[in-house]
């Protein structure tokens, strides 16, 4: 138990100096980190919001929201599938969604059960005994054909949409310039974003708050306008607000989507005025090509939120794949819907049910009283060690500060977020540190009342002690583990700190104790331990 091979010295040393090198920035001014060589560790411990200071949201998406885009994305799927259909396309008619459900009309009812043998086929669960996420069923009217969501569709259509909203936000927080947010779910559809150090929750809102689905899509100008004033619109059509004032009836299907947008960029309209520059990828451009080559004459719709921002007539093909979008906008609103743009939409409309914004002057004051904490706790707990325990107490002290060390340096470079609750296990992982220290000095003891000699209490206080250690920290482990995967981001912040300070005090109790009470006794010979 006290032979230490050389191999053994050099990991021992080589961990606790990496820790070290990987803690150091957090003790050094951006300037001071700026002068670092490419190589060695530069990341600093990142704060919290309840220590950094800055805004809160919590945003909740409606299961209506994605049901709808689900029965939208369905439309697509029985045109383009029944276009291409075996024998020649299969003729459709009035396409509709309403109660949520998509019911259109075959043209020649004796191909009604080949319409739905082919949307059976396209809308199967990929998996094998997957639930089946899209009813097809034939109507009550003659050639009519009903598609509706299944509970388990709409589910796996809700898991999907929040996924993707969590990476839609991410990259609009990403071009704020902000440095580590926080962005998870929290239950089926919510999501929490914390972002440090903004302290203007009303922009955050406005970014986060608005889907930015662009769409182009065709005025039907065959609209009866009495119906229209009425809230009726066509079959495959859909009244929308304009952002001028008033409403156009629009085609339901877009002739093209923001999703093919690669760029977009503040620019200036021929006026001069503030506006939107935008440029589409190889294949939305040549859709939108066709679509404006195909409809030259007719006004088409920009449509953004289902706001038509404008209504130009087509007077000739657009070509180029790119276009400006142009209205009321000031060189801020402009650069915010540019980034909306670019960072893609987001797949369900979200609502913020939660905000809150923690001043700096009170992250500074939580940051000052951990520090206090820690510092009365590492006094308390040192001079208690060496009043007990003499040498061997000087060693755990020295232990536990390595172990601090270490914590900092680990958090460091695995990026995880230092919170409140995180102080709160730093300061408990300090006091059960010495623990291991406190089960090998008195095993140490106990040994010596039996008559054992220095180096026979030494090494078995070490042998016995240290299982009891690994047990008891093993079922810390385990409880910690829990509390990281069942617990919310407080709970989370907490059980991050607290395991990482197991796994390093018991490196640090043990084997680096153990290391330098080795040396000594083998350098000192003591011929009695005054423990």
């Amino acid at each position: 138990m006290l032979d230490f091979p050389a191999w053994k010295n050099w990991s021992i040393w080589l961990t606790v100096l990496v820790c070290f090198l990987l803690a150091v920035p957090n003790a050094l001014t951006p300037s001071q980190i700026a002068m670092i060589p490419d190589g060695l560790p530069k990341s600093q411990l990142p704060l919290g919001l309840d220590l950094r200071g800055g805004s809160h949201l919590m945003l909740e998406a409606t299961a209506n929201e994605v049901e709808k885009a689900k029965l939208e994305g369905l439309e697509d799927t029985v045109r383009s599938e029944l276009r291409v259909a075996e024998g020649g396309a299969i003729a459709v008619s009035d396409l509709s969604i309403n109660r949520g459900q998509l019911s259109f009309a075959v043209g020649d009812v004796t191909r009604v059960d080949q319409a739905v043998a082919i949307l059976n086929k396209v809308t199967a669960p990929l998996g094998v005994g997957a639930a089946r996420e899209v009813s097809v069923s034939r109507g009550s009217l003659p050639g009519q054909i009903i598609l509706q969501p299944t509970a388990a569709g709409i589910s796996a259509a809700v898991d999907g949409a929040m996924a993707q909203a969590v990476e839609v936000i991410r990259k609009r927080i990403d071009e704020l310039g902000t440095r580590e947010p926080t962005i998870v779910r929290q239950g089926k559809t919510r999501i929490v974003v914390q972002v440090p150090g903004l302290q203007d929750p009303e922009a955050l809102k406005a970014l986060l708050g608005k889907t930015a689905k662009l769409e182009f899509k065709l005025v039907d100008a065959a609209a009866d306008p009495e119906e229209v004033a009425q809230g009726r619109a066509p079959p495959g059509s859909q009244i929308l607000p304009v952002q001028q004032g008033g409403q156009v009836v629009v085609k339901r299907r877009a002739i093209i989507t923001g999703d093919q947008l690669v760029d977009s960029q503040v620019s200036t309209d021929q006026n001069g005025a503030p506006a939107v520059s935008f440029r589409f990828d190889s294949t939305g451009g040549r859709r939108f090509a066709q679509a404006t080559t195909e409809n030259v004459g007719k006004p088409f719709a920009i449509i953004l939120d289902g706001m038509v921002i404008s209504a130009p007539n087509i007077n000739e093909p657009i070509l180029g794949g790119s276009g400006v979008i142009s209205g009321s906008y000031t060189v801020e609103t402009a650069n915010e819907l540019a980034i909306l743009l670019r960072s893609g939409k987001l797949p369900v409309e979200l609502k913020v049910v939660e905000e809150r914004t923690v001043g700096p002057d009170l992250g500074a004051d939580s940051i000052r009283a951990g520090a206090i904490a820690s510092i009365v706790a590492v006094l308390a707990v040192s001079l208690l060690m060496i009043l007990t325990y003499g040498r061997f107490g000087v060693y755990a002290v020295v232990a536990l500060f390595i172990n601090i060390i270490m914590i900092l340096g680990i958090m460091s470079a695995a990026g995880f977020t230092l919170t409140l609750p995180g102080i709160a296990g730093m300061v408990l992982t300090i006091g059960a540190a010495v623990d291991a220290n406190v089960l090998v000095n008195e095993r140490i003891r106990e040994e010596q009342r039996k008559g054992r000699g220095v180096i026979a209490s030494v090494e078995v206080g070490f042998r016995e002690a240290t299982r009891t250690i690994w047990d008891a920290n093993s079922l810390n482990i385990i409880v910690a583990i829990i509390m990281f995967l069942f617990g919310s981001g407080p709970i989370k912040g907490f059980a991050v700190v607290l395991s990482i300070g197991i796994a390093t005090s018991v490196f640090t109790a043990v084997t680096l104790v153990r290391w330098m009470v080795a040396r000594w006794l083998t350098s000192a010979r003591p011929a009695t331990l005054d423990i």
